[in-house]
Parts: structure tokens; C-alpha cells; sequence
């Protein structure tokens, strides 16, 4: 089955002009490139398309899928193993519950949590919830938000088995759609972290996606989320299979329709923690994608944060610097911010003045020491641009951290 003309009104939520060069560079032949030409004419009212999609993912992850092994493609599992403190919470977590997830990365910051109100978008079979639950603790709180009957089910089940395992009651799910937050009646700007994994390329307005997050962050805070990208815009043709939707492919936003799409809704400096490219490995689905004439598009998985507080469009320098002290648990000898800044401890890093207001305005404060003024403006880094931020992956500089000092 299909989801039929009604796609063509997701065109429309896109912040950016509907038509252009991209600069994305292919990793087979970097002199190519190529113009997509989208238009969004369709008369259909945007809410039939709303109401499509959320049928088809939420039929899809609700009766198709049983468990991670019926998935078709490995857009939405996360490649590498986690780290031991978060293996260790997943060995506390319920079988089923484990066997129901389907994320695409790890999507919790890595600084401490303890105290913290965490949300999490898609939250599925609540193996994430679960899993901030345990690094919160009894002091913070976690809610989990899905739209689907079966996941919500399994989750749910398992409150007490959670709560005895762990010594204390923490959670809550609740039913409802990742564009309609509010219907939920939270708290504005009550969380301080925001999660989400693998899930909102599968909404259908992933605009309102991000107003409602910032919207419920607060200030300060961060919406830290992996999810899938692709290196172009992905043609009306494969946005209409059902099986590509709900793999998380044909869903994914181009990675600079979204970057823009974050700055105008409120996140000015969206930043690229870690990211890998996605190897389908299913024949069908590659058949598929190259005999409609797309072998060129190509998928990632990335994991962005989004911070909630004033910050520039580009990265400026004021001569500022930041010391890690080299506190924060399990990071003794240096902490990443993204993959552009991982620090050192005791080392003088010079950054700019939004990397400055990253760690100094947020939970992070109290693990650097802080160098400069915003007194001198000295322009802006060099290398700060809007060329691809996801590594090729035949560098040999790809992967997490690949840079490891200046602003950008």
C-alpha cells in the first residue's frame, strides 16, 4: 500500500526555496551535482496527509513490527555498542521492552543527569525512558510521549517491574502526537532535556515538531536527538512507499532543509554531535531507490543538539577560550560538545562566542573554567560555512570528534 498524492503537502512545510543546487557533495564522484525541482500544488487539505501518516507508522511499529528483527533495513539501529554505564542500564531494563526498540542512535547527553526533567519524543516501548530514568534518578522525572497503541501497551506494563528494579518511580507515558505537544497540558519550559530517536523524520510536520520543543525546554536546556538525513531531498516517488516511510528513509529531511528549518524556528546554531553513514542491506529496498533513478541518495544517521538560548547565527570570535576541569563522570581525561569541539582536560580551547554560551549558560557551567569577554569582536572563525557537516566515509577523518580544536 501507498500513501498517495497527500505527500506532496509535506513539501510544504520546508522552510527553505523549493528548488536548488545541492551542495552536497557525493562521496563517488565529488564533482556531481544536481537540481531537484519540488512543487507543492497538490489541492488535498494538509490535514489528510497528517492523518495518513500517522496511520501508516503508526500501523507499521504497531502491528508489522513485533520486534528490532523485522525491520527491513538498518536505518533505524544504532551501529555501534553503547557505552558500558548505558549497557549497564539496558541489562536493568525488561526483555520485551529491549526487543521492541528500533532507535537509530544514542540519544542522551553525555554530562550528568541527576535532578534533570527529561522528555522523550517517540518514545516507543520506553527502552530510552527507561534508561534516563535510571541516570536521573529519584530527584528527576522522565515522560515518554508515543502515538501508538501497542508500544504504549508494552511500555506501560513494565512500570512496576522498572520501579522495583530501580528503587523508585520516576515515569510516566503518554498518548499523543509529537506536532500537538500541548495537547498534553506540560509545563512550559519544564524540561531540561529533550530526547528523541529515530522518530521525528517519520512525522509529517517536523516544523511543529521543533516549536513545540522549544516551546517546552527551558532556557538553557537542550533537544539532543538522532535521526535520519539525506545528502539530498528525497523524491516525491520514494516518499509515498509505505515500507521506506517506515524504515525511516523516505521521511528523512535533507540535512540543510533541516539546519534551516531549526534556525528558523528558534535553534540558531544547530550542532552535529556524531553521525554515520546508513548501509541499507536489503536488496529490495536498494532496487528499489536506484531503478527509480535515485543511486545517488545516500542516508545518515546523526545525532544534533539543539540548544535553547540567544545565540548568533555563525560562530564569532571574541577571543574567548574554556578550560575543562575534567569532572564530569566518565570523562576524566576530556568531554565532546560536538564533533567539532572535544576538550581536553586542563587544555585552553578557544571557541566562539555561542560554544562559549553553550557550556556557560547550561547545566554545563560548573565543569569549565571560563577565559575572555564579549568586550573585542575579532570576526568570524574561518571554516564556518553551510558545506556537508557528515563525514565521507572514505575519510579517514570521519567518525565522532574528528576535529579536535578551533571554533569549527
Amino acid at each position: 500500500m501507498k500513501i498517495h498524492s497527500a505527500f506532496l503537502l509535506a513539501l510544504a512545510t520546508l522552510p527553505c526555496a523549493l528548488a536548488f543546487v545541492s551542495p552536497f557533495r557525493n562521496v563517488q564522484n565529488s564533482a556531481t551535482t544536481s537540481t531537484q525541482h519540488f512543487v507543492a500544488t497538490d489541492p488535498v487539505k494538509p490535514a489528510l496527509f497528517v492523518d495518513e501518516t500517522r496511520a501508516s507508522v503508526s500501523k507499521y511499529y504497531g502491528q508489522e513490527l513485533t520486534k528490532s528483527d523485522d525491520l527491513k533495513t538498518n536505518a533505524c539501529c544504532t551501529a555501534g555498542a553503547p557505552p558500558d554505564y548505558i549497557q549497564k542500564a539496558i541489562n536493568n531494563i525488561h526483555p520485551e521492552v529491549v526487543a521492541r526498540y528500533y532507535g537509530c542512535g544514542l540519544c542522551l547527553p553525555q554530562y550528568p543527569l541527576e535532578g534533570a526533567n527529561i522528555l522523550d519524543l517517540g518514545s516507543g516501548s520506553g527502552r530510552d525512558v527507561y534508561i534516563a530514568s535510571q541516570l536521573v534518578g529519584k530527584a528527576g522525572k522522565v515522560i515518554g510521549v508515543d502515538m501508538t497503541d501497542e508500544q504504549l501497551e508494552v511500555a506501560r506494563k513494565h512500570l512496576d517491574y522498572h520501579a522495583e528494579k530501580f528503587g523508585f518511580a520516576n515515569v510516566e507515558f503518554k498518548k499523543g502526537y509529537l506536532e500537538n505537544l500541548a495537547d498534553l497540558n506540560l509545563e512550559k519550559e519544564s524540561f531540561d532535556v529533550i530526547i528523541s530517536n529515530c522518530v521525528i523524520n517519520l512525522c509529517a510536520d517536523k516544523e511543529a515538531v521543533l516549536k513545540e520543543c522549544l516551546n517546552l525546554l527551558k532556557p538553557g536546556g537542550e533537544l539532543y536527538f538522532s535521526d535520519v538525513y539525506a545528502n539530498r531531498r528525497v523524491p516525491k516517488s520514494l516518499q509515498e512507499d509505505e515500507v521506506l516511510w517506515g524504515e525511516c528513509l523516505s521521511g528523512a529531511l535533507y540535512w540543510n532543509d533541516f539546519e534551516n528549518m531549526a534556525r528558523k524556528v528558534g535553534f540558531p546554531d544547530p550542532r552535529l554531535v556524531e553521525d554515520a553513514p546508513i548501509t541499507i542491506k536489503n536488496d529490495a529496498v536498494e532496487r528499489l531507490i536506484s531503478e527509480s533513478g535515485n543511486g545517488a541518495l545516500e542516508f545518515y544517521s546523526a545525532t544534533y543538539r539543539l540548544w535553547k538560548m540567544d545565540l548568533e547565527p555563525h560562530c564569532e570570535d571574541y577571543g574567548q577560550a574554556v578550560i575543562y576541569k575534567g569532572t564530569m563522570d566518565r570523562y576524566p581525561s576530556g568531554w565532546l560538545l560536538d564533533k567539532h569541539h572535544y576538550m581536553e582536560t586542563g587544555k585552553v580551547f578557544p571557541v566562539c562566542g555561542n560554544t562559549y554560551k553553550m557550556l556557560h549558560d547550561s547545566r554545563l557551567k560548573e565543569h569549565f573554567d571560563f577565559i575572555g569577554t564579549w568586550d573585542h569582536h575579532y570576526g568570524i572563525f574561518e571554516g564556518c560555512g553551510s558545506s556537508i557537516p557528515f563525514s565521507d566515509p572514505n575519510s579517514e577523518a570521519s567518525g565522532k570528534g574528528a576535529a579536535t580544536g578551533g571554533c569549527c
